[in-house]
């Protein structure tokens, strides 16, 4: 009787032993659902769980001590502070995926250039939060590249992740916004494209371990799988590219 209940007792140390969890920027959701089977296959007993958000918002919670094994950021940037932070095994981080950054707008959108966001019909234009939110950062510095940032500043609607921002032009809640390539692709029967910016830095995902994982062998083996061709021919066919 002893046996059993000490057996019950380890049961749920030995399921827990296999779950990782996964902090992965916002733009990452549908692509990394999609690939979790074939991780979970090639990896009997691994369990993945996913917390998606905005990669600056990831940072914060790793840094409070949130119990996470692998951060997936959608800039260098912010997996910059988080190596200077000592929070990530510097060793592992890697590159696996690119995406670019495009301005849409609603199906029946007639936006045809940036320059026309200044037009008096252009009421509200959705943006990431630059200070949190890496395409928000990237909308900045596209903005800023040609003199426009400041601008359209009484038009902005902040954002709290690319999705959010997808979200408000999808309902036609603004007249336009600017997201991932990968999002828009998501969305191709919701929003418009109206171009693909420049002026800004390279759209690049990195992925490391984090420090504190209490599973680093497994950690580094999902780091491995992203990197391998299954994961990023389905990367790709999701609207990013490779590393």
């Amino acid at each position: 009787m002893l046996r059993r209940a000490l057996l019950l007792l380890l049961l749920p140390l030995s399921v827990q032993a296999q779950e990782l969890t996964v902090s992965a920027a916002a733009s990452l959701a549908d692509a990394f659902k999609a690939l979790a089977p074939g991780f979970e296959a090639a990896h009997p007993g691994a369990k993945l769980r996913f917390n998606f958000a905005a990669s600056g918002q990831l940072l914060q919670q790793i840094a409070q001590g949130a119990p996470v094994d692998v951060f997936a950021s959608a800039d260098e940037a912010t997996m910059d502070r988080a190596a200077e932070q000592k929070l990530i095994a510097a060793p592992s981080r890697r590159t696996f995926a690119r995406n670019e950054l495009v301005l849409v707008t609603p199906p029946d959108g007639t936006l045809a250039s940036l320059a026309d966001l200044s037009q008096p019909g252009v009421k509200r234009i959705a943006v990431g939060k630059p200070a949190t939110v890496p395409v928000g950062r990237y909308t900045q510095q596209a903005l800023e590249s040609v003199r426009l940032w400041q601008a359209l500043q009484p038009k902005l609607v902040p954002a709290d992740n690319v999705r959010q921002v997808l979200d408000y032009v999808a309902r036609a809640e603004v007249e336009a916004g600017f997201v991932y390539r990968s999002d828009a692709q998501l969305a191709k029967d919701r929003v418009r494209v109206v171009m693909t910016l420049g002026g800004h830095e390279p759209v690049r995902y990195p992925v490391a371990v984090v420090s504190d994982s209490r599973q680093p062998a497994l950690a580094q083996a999902f780091i491995d799988y992203l990197l391998g061709k299954p994961a990023q021919a389905l990367l790709q066919q999701q609207g990013f590219g490779a590393p």
